[in-house]
């Protein structure tokens, strides 16, 4: 999928969760740690579903993908380059260290631009 795809998918779009990071993911699904809220602890069961952005610096260059996450099932909707000056910007915030990453600030700006969120 595309950004074009999920820009002109209104269902898609609009269950994105902007504010999950990788690690509430875990601990929704797989039950590891706290969470930002109550409701949350109140939904986590086989059937919840969380769609949600995060920035692989794993790989090189890194890349943005798309995660839907229901249970302990995880599937990559899409996977996606960085514009040069926010991936350059991204790495150096990040001190070039490896690892998965929430997507927020310029890199959300840009996303919800591209998005038209």
């Amino acid at each position: 999928m595309n950004l074009y795809e999920i820009k002109i998918n209104h269902d898609l779009i609009n269950s994105v969760d902007w504010e999950m990071t990788p690690e509430e993911a875990i601990a929704l699904h797989l039950e590891w740690g706290p969470l930002r809220s109550q409701k949350y602890y109140n939904s986590r069961d086989n059937d919840n579903e969380t769609v949600y952005f995060i920035i692989n610096t794993w790989n090189n260059p890194p890349n943005l993908t798309l995660v839907r996450r229901k249970g302990f099932d995880s599937e990559e909707l899409g996977n996606f380059s960085l514009p040069k000056n926010l991936e350059r910007e991204f790495m150096l915030e990040t001190g070039r260290n490896k690892g998965v990453y929430a997507v927020d600030g310029k890199v959300r700006d840009w996303l919800k631009k591209e998005l038209e969120v």
